[in-house]
């Protein structure tokens, strides 16, 4: 264990961290099987004790992000937006398609930042969004707060995890992402809960 431990510790306090949390948050954003949520908690436990530095792991993690939400939207927008057209109208697909383009215009901005605490909820919406070709100006907007408010969070739950058991960073670690895991489990319980409370409004009209 001390031997993996030198090994992670030594990995994460290289310069070539900040290349591998843009790679895999960038790729986390359209292959949801990576790891980036990870990657950064895992760098903001070792910059509680000084290295890396913790200001450039959210602001890298936050760029990785942003990229990587681009090339969904552009994946969504090159090939969805085509497919979304040849759709029959009336059919029930059509129709959903046309329901998901007016919840993004109407909401566009809140689903996009609530998305990025769902894990593979980014990588959906953000193909929806180029598939229904939400304005990219709006959608560059939108994603940079998000992608911001989603590093920071990250970084700073790491952060916090490594001060706590600063002479354990495997605890820290583990504490770090037991974190991040119940803060989505209470988001994902309170959208059920609101969906079951309007489901239950409406049933009642």
């Amino acid at each position: 264990m001390q031997s993996v431990l030198d090994l992670l510790h030594h990995t994460v306090t290289s310069p070539w961290v900040y290349l591998v949390i843009f790679v895999v948050t960038a790729v986390d954003a359209f292959f949801p099987a990576m790891p980036g949520e990870t990657v950064v908690i895992t760098a903001g436990v070792f910059a509680a004790s000084g290295e890396p530095n913790l200001t450039a792991v959210i602001a890298v993690a936050a760029l990785g992000a942003l990229a990587g939400d681009h090339v969904s939207y552009g994946i969504g927008r090159g090939g969805g937006a085509h497919r979304l057209a040849r759709l029959p109208d009336g059919s029930r697909r059509r129709t959903g398609s046309d329901w998901a383009r007016r919840a993004v215009d109407r909401r566009g901005g809140s689903i996009l930042t609530t998305s990025r605490f769902v894990p593979g909820g980014r990588t959906a919406v953000t193909l929806t969004m180029g598939a229904v070709r939400y304005p990219l100006p709006r959608f560059l907007i939108f994603d940079t707060v998000a992608a911001g408010v989603w590093s920071l969070y990250c970084g700073l739950i790491g952060y916090f995890g490594g001060l706590a058991f600063e002479r354990d960073p495997v605890r820290g670690l583990l504490t770090g992402i037991g974190l991040s895991l119940a803060v989505t489990g209470l988001w994902e319980l309170a959208r059920w809960w609101r969906y079951r409370a309007r489901r239950r409004a409406a049933a009642r009209r």
